[in-house]
Formats: structure tokens, sequence, C-alpha cells
């Protein structure tokens, strides 16, 4: 591993914010990164729709291809998640910051952009579309089908008048022709997987759908999907304490060439190193209601946390920085889904890519953090019921 022997100040998430801040352009590391900091000077100024955004050199050059034969796609080795840009992360940025964000992800290298009709309902995937309209045939735009949200809560309908009413909502949406990836949000135990399958794959051949995918499913109903029409990814959440999907749905997405887009890399925000038990996660925040958030749980996991904060100091990495460099020298069919608000988060998460790891290191990061025991399940009852694992 790569570690900085020049300079004894360290740093974390926190302070990454606060010294970007300070340039008002934004932080990157240096190119040997030693994990120290300099300002990313702008490349030039440039017109994109309505306003004028910084045009910097590409961090992201790492390409990663998911799926494989006619079902290969390539994208971007990170990807950026929008969920919380404009829904269920507390109080949200304007739409115009966001906006920027997205353009600056694109200009700094990332192409491979995820949304879901689901989030807002169908707000995230208007935001999107806004902000890639610009560059649209050059990025890869990943979005969900799932349900009927006409209804409180909502419930899953996988049915293929769904589906199709749902595809071409999301493509008047995003304001695109096809969509790049197609995942199915969370199954429908109403609907038999190959009724679901079969009707992707006839939006595929009326060329309203490229590639498509599933998300937390079990090994049977992966096999299920592929054998009717071929899959280029499963969506899954995935991090450090969160490795179910290894015991058997990453056995299987080798076996069949399928690839993985893990969600929540950064473990919901705890690798993020500014989760605290006194953060408000009841204010239009989906984990408040989860059994890991709670301000006990929060309290308590923070050790693990703090274990990891530890090893990247010695390495000048932060605690973010590792727990995505970790995933992308596990398995190279894995691309990392992350989210942020803050350009400066989206610098350090996006140079997560230019550490080395090698096994020893990563042998040590994976006991580091399971020193201490993991507080509280993932999900409350009601949203455990909507996945598999």
């Amino acid at each position: 591993m790569k570690e900085n022997n020049s300079n004894e100040k360290r740093f974390n998430r926190r302070s990454f914010l606060k010294t970007a801040a300070l340039t008002g352009a934004g932080m990157m590391l240096s190119g040997s990164m030693t994990g120290v900091l300099q300002a990313a000077e702008p490349r030039e100024k440039k017109e994109n729709g309505d306003m004028k955004t910084a045009v910097y050199p590409p961090i992201l050059t790492q390409k990663r291809v998911l799926g494989s034969g006619d079902a290969a796609l390539e994208v971007s080795a990170l990807s950026l998640g929008c969920m919380g840009m404009n829904v269920l992360r507390g109080v949200h940025p304007d739409e115009k910051s966001m906006i920027r964000l997205i353009r600056d992800a694109y200009e700094r290298g990332c192409n491979f952009f995820d949304t879901a009709e689901g989030y807002g309902p169908y707000l995230n995937e208007e935001l999107l579309g806004k902000a890639v309209a610009p560059f649209r045939d050059r990025v890869v735009i990943a979005t969900k089908f799932s349900g009927d949200y006409s209804v409180t809560p909502s419930r899953n309908d996988n049915s293929p008048r769904r589906i199709r009413a749902a595809c071409e909502a999301s493509l008047r949406r995003l304001n695109v022709e096809a969509i790049d990836l197609y995942y199915q949000h969370r199954i429908d135990r109403n609907v038999p997987m190959d009724e679901v399958a079969d009707t992707v794959a006839r939006l595929m051949q009326e060329g309203k759908v490229k590639h498509w995918g599933v998300s937390e499913l079990n090994a049977r109903h992966i096999r299920e999907a592929h054998a009717v029409c071929p899959l280029t990814a499963v969506e899954s959440e995935y991090h450090l304490m969160f490795r179910k999907p290894e015991q058997e749905v990453f056995p299987t997405l080798q076996e069949l060439g399928i690839g993985m887009v893990a969600y929540s890399p950064l473990w919901r925000g705890y690798f993020g190193n500014t989760l605290t038990e006194y953060s408000d996660l009841n204010t239009n925040d989906i984990r408040g209601s989860w059994p890991q958030f709670t301000p006990e749980a929060i309290r308590a996991n923070t050790r693990i946390v703090d274990a990891l904060t530890a090893f990247g100091k010695a390495r000048g990495m932060t605690t973010a920085q590792i727990a995505l460099a970790w995933m992308l020298h596990k398995f190279p069919f894995v691309v990392p889904l992350f989210g942020t608000t803050k350009f400066a988060h989206l610098e350090e998460d996006l140079h997560a890519v230019d550490f080395s790891l090698s096994t020893e290191d990563i042998r040590q990061i994976e006991e580091a953090v399971s020193a201490y025991p993991l507080i509280g399940a993932r999900y409350d009852a009601f949203n455990q019921a909507k996945v598999e694992y």
C-alpha cells in the first residue's frame, strides 16, 4: 500500500471536506498519492445547459466490464448513486447544485449513474435526466422498476403491464430513447421470474432497454432470470460489514459471467466518518427506522469505524477510501456504487482507485473491522421482507 512518508499530518473525511471548503475549488491528492492535499484547479469553464461549470482533470480513468457476451457493459470502475441528492437522506441541497455535482463527477471520469423510479418517487430520475443532458451519449444510466406508488405504502408490481408502463415513464423522465441498464428493484413474489425476464427481453428487442439486471435476489432467482434473458448485473448492498452476498450470490455471478454493482459500499454513511449518535436521522431520512441506526447502535458501531480509521491514518487514506479500495481489490467483477452531495467527498471517493492494497493489507482490514460485534439488523421487518438475504 502507498504511504505518506513525508507528511506526518493525517486526515479523515471531515478534515478533507474542511480543507476543500477553504480552497473553494475542491481538492485532490497529489500525483504520487502520498496523502498530501493540493487544490484541483479547473482546466477551463464551459457552458452546461443553463450554468457554467468548472472542467477538472479526470481522476477516474479505470473501467470495469459488467456481464459477459452480448450482455457485457463497460462502465467506470466507480458508480455515483443519485438517490440521496433529493430524496430519503435528510435535508437536501438545491437542485442546481446537485446538477453541478453530477456534471463534476462526469468531468472527473465517472460515467455510470444510478437512480430509480421509486426515489421520490420519480423526482430523482428527473434530476439525473437534467444533469446528464449535455453528454447523454457518453454516460451509462441505470434505473429500476418496482411497483405501484399510487398507494401508501407502495406495493411491488412486476406484471408485464406495469413494467412496460414504468419503462415508458422512466424514458420520459430521463429524457432518453433507451435505458442503458434496467433493474428489477425488488422481487414481486406474485409474478414468476421468467415472466419478468421475458417482459424485459421484449423491451430490449424494441430498443427501449439495452441491458438489464436484478436487485438483492438469491442465487436460484438469479439463475431463473438469466436463463430467459442474460443479466448484465446484480445490484445489492455489499460492504465490509455486510458480506453475505459472498456466500452464494458471488459464486453464481462468477459462474454465469454476471457483474455486481455494490450499493452502500460506505456502510450507509458509517464509513463516511461523519455519522454520530447525535445525527438527525428522523427528518426525511430512511435510515431512521432501521435498527443499525439507532443512537445506541451508532455509538457501539463507531468502534468499528474507528478501527478502520486508525488503519488508514498510518497510510494516508481516509476511512471511505479504505472501504472502497478494499472492495475494488477483492473482486474484479464488482463496481462500488457510492453516493454523496458534496464535491469534496466526490473527489475523496474517486481517489480510492489510486491506492494499491496487498493481500496482507486486505487481511488486516478485515481483521480490524471484525474485532467488534456489529449492532443492529440492516433493515426493519417491513424492508427485510422485500429482499432475499
